[in-house]
């Protein structure tokens, strides 16, 4: 298996309390989790696994900036999501807003799924990012480890996308809802215009 190098912790921006910095957001996602779901992309990543999806969220500077107050009432807005989904970039460099956003809409019935580069005994670990285990208090599902290019999986069998990835559920009632796939993509159409295709093994591309 192929092993990440160790990285020191990047130097962060200087995200105003109470926002976060994200890449990316669509509703109404099939998938990116279990049911239909928000999907948010957080900016920043010092991982850069070879074969990753989302070259773009990689850089920490600031991308767009949106409140916690303004993101759970846009999700909360839209009665067809029935959780969300946290993506990247790395979630966990920003766990303790990600932590106050699922919590609100925890409180609405929603529930929570993270992707994240980390396994999980390092997110329990002492050398995890700030606030990591606020995050994990808050999730459903986690999906850990980093991506590996030699163990990709583009499978209609595996919710993974490669193969040392694991699917950590901590709520028992989503245990038999792990039905999304590795080979599906989405493309959503936005007012504007242009278009996000997601899906696929994770990726997020913008056009």
């Amino acid at each position: 298996m192929e092993t990440q190098p160790t990285r020191p912790s990047p130097t962060l921006p200087e995200i105003p309390l109470g926002y976060l910095n994200i890449m990316g957001y669509v509703d109404e996602s099939e998938v990116n989790g279990p049911g239909c779901r928000a999907v948010i992309w957080v900016q920043g990543c010092r991982r850069e696994c070879p074969g990753c999806f989302n070259l773009e969220s990689w850089p920490f500077e600031i991308n767009q900036l949106i409140s916690v107050d303004t993101l759970a009432e846009q999700i909360l807005s839209k009665p067809q999501n029935t959780g969300v989904t946290f993506s990247g970039g790395e979630p966990f460099w920003q766990a303790s807003a990600l932590a106050a956003l699922a919590r609100k809409l925890k409180a609405a019935g929603l529930n929570v799924m993270s992707f994240s580069g980390f396994t999980l005994k390092q997110l329990q670990s002492e050398s995890a990012p700030p606030d990591s285990q606020e995050l994990l208090e808050q999730l459903d599902i986690l999906i850990d480890g980093p991506f590996v290019e030699s163990l990709a999986i583009n499978s209609p069998d595996s919710p993974v996308s490669s193969s040392n990835q694991r699917v950590n559920v901590f709520n028992p009632a989503l245990a038999d809802q792990i039905t999304w796939a590795s080979d599906q993509i989405e493309i959503h159409i936005l007012k504007d215009g242009s278009r996000i295709v997601t899906g696929y093994r994770g990726r997020l591309e913008l056009t």
